[in-house]
C-alpha cells in the first residue's frame, strides 16, 4: 500500500494501512481506535477458550440440581464473566426473546411484595431464580446463534455425558445402590430433588442419541443405540407418568421429523427396521419388568388413578380454584401462596401458578415464551436449512415439555428454559438451504413458483 504522508497539521506519519504512527500518546490512540491493542487479541482468544469449557461445565451441572441455588445457577456466573472477554454478541434475532425477559421482571418483582404467609426474602429469591432462568435462556441464544454447529455439539455432549451419569445412578440407586442419595420414594432421581424432574430432564439427549441412531454414521449406531436404552431406562426408573408419556411422545415426534424432512432413502429403511427391532425389544423389555414381583406392583400402582388426582381438592379439582384466584388478582398471590390457602398443595399447572407467582403481566410473558418459542420452531422446520437436523430434536422435547407443564410446575426446570433458549439460538442463526442442497421435490415446487 502507498504510504500516506502528513501534512502540517494532519496526524502523523504511517507506513501502511495496519501500521500504527511512531509517537508513543498518538499511537496509543490509534491503537484504541482500531481495537488493536497489545494483547487484546490474544486475551480474548483465551477467554473464548475457556469460555467454550466453562459452558460444558455449566450444562454437566444442570444434572445437580439438589439445592437452589445450584451449582448450575453458580456455574453460569462463571460463564457469563468469562462472555464479558471473550467477545460475546448479541443477535438482532434474539430481541424478542430479550423484550419477553425485560416485560417480566418488573410484574415479577412486583408480585413478590403481595405475599401474606410466606417471608418477602424468600419470595424475592424465588422471583430471581425465575429471572436468573430466564435470562439464561436469552443467553444460550446468543451464544449458540455466533456459531450453532460447534457450539450446539458442545451443549449437546455436556448434556448427554450428565444425563448419562444421572440415569445410571437413578437406575443403581432404585436396585439397592445410593437407594437413600439417588431416589425418592423408592422412585430414581440422582442429584435431583424431584423424580418427575429427574425424569423429564433426561428426554432431550435421549432424542439426539435417537436422530443419531436414525441418521448418523453406521459405526456410531450401537453407541447411539446403547445411550438412548440407558437414557430411557433412567426414564422408566422415575415412575413418573408424564416422563413416560414425554419420552414416547418425542421419540415419535423425532421418526416422524428426520423421516418426512432429513432422512434419506438408505435412512427410511434403517428407520423402518430398527423400529421393528425396537418395538420388539420393548414389547420383550415390559413383559421382564412384569415379570419382577416387587416391580410389577409399583408400575401398576404408578398407572393407577392417584388419590391426590382426583376429587375437589384433587390435582384437577384444585386446578379451577387456582385459576379463579388468579382472576381475582392481576398483581398475583406471590410464590409458593397458593399452598397457604383453602387447598395445602400447589395447582401443578404451570399456566395458573405463573398467574399466581408473576401476576398477570408475567404469567403473559412466560405463557408467551412457551408460545412464540414453539412457534418459532415449528416455522422453521418448515424451512429447509442446514440447521434443521439441530432443530428436530428440540422441538420434539419442548412440545411436550409445554404440554406437560399444564399437569406440573416447570417455571424453575432449568432445562426448560435452556431447551427454550438454544431453540432461539439455532433459528437466530437459521440459513436457508443452497439451491443445490434442496430435495428434488422443493427445487422443483421452487421452480414452478418461479414460472407462475
Amino acid at each position: 500500500m502507498t504510504p500516506y504522508v502528513a501534512t502540517s497539521g494532519s496526524s502523523p506519519v504511517t507506513t501502511g494501512e495496519g501500521d500504527h504512527p511512531k509517537d508513543g500518546e498518538g499511537g496509543a490512540r490509534a491503537r484504541r481506535r482500531s481495537g488493536r491493542a497489545p494483547g487484546a487479541p490474544w486475551l480474548r482468544a483465551r477467554a473464548t477458550t475457556l469460555l467454550h469449557a466453562l459452558v460444558a461445565v455449566w450444562i454437566f451441572c444442570g444434572g445437580l440440581v439438589i439445592t437452589e441455588p445450584s451449582p448450575y445457577e453458580f456455574a453460569f456466573l462463571l460463564v457469563l464473566s468469562v462472555s464479558l472477554f471473550a467477545g460475546f454478541a448479541f443477535h438482532r434475532r434474539t430481541i424478542g426473546l430479550f423484550v419477553l425477559l425485560l416485560a417480566f421482571v418488573p410484574f415479577a418483582l412486583i408480585a413478590a411484595f403481595q405475599v401474606r404467609y410466606n417471608g418477602l426474602v424468600d419470595s424475592l429469591i424465588y422471583q430471581a431464580v425465575t429471572i436468573f432462568l430466564f435470562f439464561t435462556a436469552w443467553w444460550v441464544a446468543n451464544y449458540v446463534a455466533e456459531d450453532p454447529e460447534p457450539r450446539m455439539r458442545l451443549i449437546f455432549g455436556a448434556y448427554l455425558a450428565t444425563a448419562l451419569l444421572s440415569a445410571i445412578l437413578g437406575t443403581l440407586g432404585y436396585f439397592g445402590i445410593g437407594h437413600d442419595l439417588f431416589t425418592r420414594y423408592d422412585r430414581a432421581k440422582a442429584f435431583f430433588n424431584d423424580p418427575n424432574v429427574y425424569g423429564p430432564f433426561l428426554v432431550l439427549p435421549a432424542m439426539v442419541a435417537l436422530q443419531r441412531v436414525f441418521t448418523g454414521e453406521p459405526k456410531r449406531i450401537a453407541w447411539n443405540i446403547g445411550a438412548y436404552g440407558i437414557l430411557t431406562i433412567g426414564v422408566f426408573m422415575s415412575f413418573s407418568r408424564a416422563a413416560w408419556g414425554h419420552i414416547a411422545i418425542s421419540s415419535l415426534i423425532v421418526f416422524v421429523l428426520v423421516f418426512a424432512l432429513e432422512a434419506k432413502a438408505r435412512h427410511k429403511v434403517r428407520m423402518l427396521t430398527l423400529s421393528l427391532v425396537g418395538a420388539l425389544a420393548l414389547v420383550v423389555a415390559i413383559g421382564g419388568a412384569l415379570s419382577i414381583p416387587s416391580l410389577s406392583a409399583f408400575i401398576e400402582l404408578r398407572t393407577q388413578s392417584q388419590n391426590y388426582d382426583t376429587g375437589e381438592s384433587g390435582r384437577f379439582g384444585r386446578q379451577g380454584y387456582a385459576f379463579d384466584l388468579a382472576l381475582q388478582n392481576p398483581l398475583g398471590l406471590g410464590p409458593l401462596e397458593f399452598r397457604n390457602l383453602r387447598v395445602k398443595e400447589e395447582p401443578h399447572n404451570t399456566y395458573v401458578n405463573v398467574l399466581h407467582a408473576y401476576g398477570w403481566g408475567g404469567g403473559l410473558a412466560l405463557i408467551l415464551f412457551v408460545g412464540v418459542t414453539i412457534w418459532r420452531g415449528a416455522t422453521f422446520l418448515a424451512r429447509p436449512g442446514p440447521l434443521r437436523q439441530l432443530l428436530i430434536p428440540l422441538v420434539a422435547v419442548f412440545v411436550p415439555l409445554s404440554a406437560e407443564a399444564a399437569i406440573i410446575d416447570i417455571d424453575h426446570w432449568r432445562h426448560f428454559f435452556l431447551v427454550g433458549g438454544l431453540i432461539w439460538g439455532v433459528t437466530a442463526a437459521w440459513q436457508p438451504a443452497t439451491r443445490s442442497a434442496l430435495p428434488r421435490s422443493a427445487t422443483m415446487s421452487q421452480g414452478v413458483a418461479k414460472s407462475s
